[in-house]
């Protein structure tokens, strides 16, 4: 009897779950509005002192998005002590809601991906079953990311692809 041979496994193909690289961690979501004087003004004063008596340890390993559901003017600043506040403890922070966490994730993911993998001139399939949020945002981010380095990018499994792009020769 013949031997079965794999031929996947020996293929060159390199293949990628991007849900590998995505940070697990809850969401959890910050209002500006908790820190207004009577829901309408950020007074610096009383705002730096509640940054300083808050316990921040509730957003341990969290993926924080920071929004204002009020109608008020926050100035930049104030996003910017409240990250410095929040980042001792979370995994990570953005601004924006929970789809704009998800983007922030996937963006990181991708930065860690590329990062640790040697893909120039490579074969890449992109794993297309998961669980990745957002997934039309994660695969357009992948694919404008790995297009300039890769010899080719397919998506699918690698039994079963479906060819995105290959570069000439």
């Amino acid at each position: 009897m013949d031997e079965i041979i794999n031929r996947v496994a020996k293929s060159p193909l390199i293949s990628l779950d991007l849900e590998e690289y995505l940070h697990k961690g809850e969401y959890a979501i910050f209002d500006m509005k908790e820190t207004l004087y009577e829901g309408l003004v950020l007074r610096e004063k009383d705002f730096r002192a509640f940054l300083k008596e808050k316990d921040w340890v509730g957003y341990q390993g969290k993926n924080v998005g920071l929004i204002c559901s009020a109608e008020a003017i926050v100035p930049t600043w104030a996003y910017m002590l409240l990250v410095t506040k929040i980042k001792e403890f979370a995994n990570s922070v953005t601004y924006g809601d929970n789809d704009s966490i998800e983007r922030a994730l996937i963006d990181n993911a991708i930065e860690k991906c590329v990062s640790e993998n040697d893909f120039r001139d490579k074969k890449v399939v992109i794993k297309g079953c998961g669980n990745v949020r957002n997934v039309e945002y994660a695969y357009t981010a992948i694919t404008e990311n790995l297009f300039p380095l890769v010899s080719s990018l397919m998506y699918g499994e690698p039994c079963s692809t479906v060819p995105i792009f290959k570069r000439k020769k």
